[in-house]
């Protein structure tokens, strides 16, 4: 397409990146308030961000600070999960009360979690009493929302929720496989300070790798 043979551009073997990269999609909730955060086919993102870093912890955990999640490193997370993923939430559970995080939870979830030995408050459903996850959030003493839709026809209770992330910028999580590489980013960030490249001094590293391999295979 260039004009030119793939050995005058130097691509003769397979570029193997020494990073990794995470691309997330950005959409627009923040500008529509009350809608529910859960994507559908009509939706469209509105531009796309990436993280890149040596590991994939690291790297997602910068495209979820791209695309406008400002995760935190500690206080306060709420989690309420369908059935099928209560088993799976255990293990992001413990994660997160092992970095210092204290649990909320709704009924049936905290009866999950408290079954596996991890420490929870519950918390009434909207309906049946406060104070309850709304108003924790009206507070600021939420500092991280995991609610996994219920099936297609979402329940009254997990749209209010969700709905309310956008209105207070609260981070929030609608998947388990989102949650365990969210809490993984999480840890990363406790263990280390995140570190910012240009793209240009990756690309440089990476020809330099790719060229000292070269000079191997020739010492052969």
């Amino acid at each position: 397409m260039l004009g030119k043979k793939l050995k005058a551009l130097g691509f003769t073997q397979e570029i193997i990146p020494h990073f990794v990269s995470v691309k997330e999609s950005v959409f627009p909730f923040n500008r529509f308030p009350g809608v529910d955060v859960i994507l559908g086919p009509e939706m469209k993102s509105t531009g796309e961000v990436m993280g890149i870093d040596k590991d994939f912890a690291q790297a997602y955990i910068k495209s979820q600070i791209a695309a406008g999640q400002n995760l935190p490193k500690k206080g306060n997370v709420f989690i309420s999960v369908r059935d099928k993923d209560k088993r799976a939430i255990v293990f992001i559970a413990k994660k997160l009360e092992d970095l210092g995080f204290r649990v909320y939870a709704t009924s049936g979830t905290a009866a999950a979690l408290e079954k596996n030995g991890i420490k929870v408050k519950v918390l009434p459903k909207i309906a049946e009493g406060r104070p309850n996850v709304i108003d924790l959030m009206k507070d600021g003493k939420v500092q991280w929302v995991i609610n996994t839709p219920s099936g297609r026809i979402p329940r009254l209770d997990e749209v209010k929720i969700r709905s309310q992330v956008i209105l207070y910028n609260i981070p929030y999580t609608t998947t388990v496989s989102g949650a365990q590489a969210t809490v993984s980013g999480i840890e990363a960030m406790a263990r280390k300070e995140l570190q910012v490249k240009s793209l240009q001094e990756y690309h440089r590293k990476g020809k330099a790798k790719n060229k000292s391999g070269k000079d191997k295979r020739k010492n052969k």
